[in-house]
């Protein structure tokens, strides 16, 4: 492929091609950083969940509304909901029955991110504290546990990086 062959898609280019409406909330993919830790993942997930079509659900601890209101560089409101305790949100949840709740956790018998299958009825992706992961009583409430695969030193990625593979994933577009 040549150089002169690419042409870069303009704004209105990116309008037309994207979906014609907007998503109703809680409609089908949910990002819920439970127990998050850097207020600068939490802003990157929020774009990650517009750019996917997802909500993102988060305790309301005292520095997470500020960090929200500076990682949003949308300039319109995003699709944030407040979870209150993260164990009983998280029950109730998984005690929906059109709902799946999927972990990014390693964890026996987690799927591998490339044979995770896109979502296809209302899926909640949990990620846990970015140095401890999902705590093991909240690990009793996933349907599935989803591993990203890693060939470096480190034993995960952070709370962003996670969850933007798996929505992604998730979301059908990757």
């Amino acid at each position: 492929m040549t150089a002169s062959t690419v042409r870069v898609k303009s704004p209105r280019d990116l309008r037309t091609e994207r979906r014609p409406r907007t998503h109703s909330c809680w409609d089908h993919l949910v990002a819920a950083p439970l127990w998050p830790l850097h207020g600068a993942n939490l802003g990157t997930l929020l774009r990650t969940c517009d750019a996917v079509g997802a909500c993102l659900a988060v305790p309301k601890l005292p520095w997470v509304p500020d960090a929200l209101a500076r990682g949003n560089t949308l300039r319109k409101p995003a699709c944030v909901h407040w979870t209150g305790d993260q164990l009983t949100w998280l029950s109730r949840q998984h005690a929906r029955k059109d709902t799946s709740v999927v972990g990014a956790e390693l964890a026996d018998g987690a799927v591998r991110l490339a044979d995770l299958p896109a979502a296809r009825t209302r899926t909640v992706l949990v990620l846990g504290h970015e140095r401890d992961g999902i705590p093991p009583e909240a690990v009793e409430l996933l349907d599935l546990a989803v591993e990203i695969p890693m060939i470096g030193t480190g034993a995960s990625l952070n709370v962003a990086v996670a969850g933007s593979l798996v929505l992604y994933r998730l979301a059908g577009l990757l």
